[in-house]
């Protein structure tokens, strides 16, 4: 064998390695943000501590689960809508919040705002005067 194919063949060989380890690289990072975000489901914190900010929601017959999300991640009670709606979607609430106005507080997790919106807690939805 010539020095040049056997050049050729290393760089081969090294270019295959560096794909794999890229790809398995990329599949730990990926099984870590997932685990991550699976673990959020279900144990997400408050996004404050201690009293928090109080915030006046609506939420319209009209609005989707994900319109619900950017409506409480836009008044800063949650995080990230896209976990919202899958924690609603997983919870004993999905389908079942109420339509009304809402005075939440950022010191409430995501499933005592759940609570309060399909009134089954203190905080049923104030009928709108029109």
């Amino acid at each position: 064998m010539s020095v040049s194919k056997i050049v050729m063949r290393l760089v081969s060989i090294s270019f295959t390695v560096l794909v794999f380890l890229v790809i398995i690289y990329g599949m730990y990072q990926l099984g870590l943000r997932s685990y991550d975000y699976g673990y959020r489901i279900f144990t997400e914190p408050a996004v404050t501590k201690g009293e928090g900010r109080e915030r006046l929601v609506q939420v319209r017959p009209s609005m989707s689960d994900a319109d619900i999300g950017s409506l409480l991640e836009e008044k800063g009670l949650i995080r990230d809508k896209w976990l919202f709606v899958i924690q609603l979607k997983l919870s004993d609430y999905s389908k079942k919040l109420v339509p009304g106005r809402y005075l939440l507080n950022s010191s409430m997790t995501s499933q005592e705002m759940m609570k309060i919106m399909s009134g089954e807690e203190s905080g049923e939805p104030e009928q709108e005067k029109e």
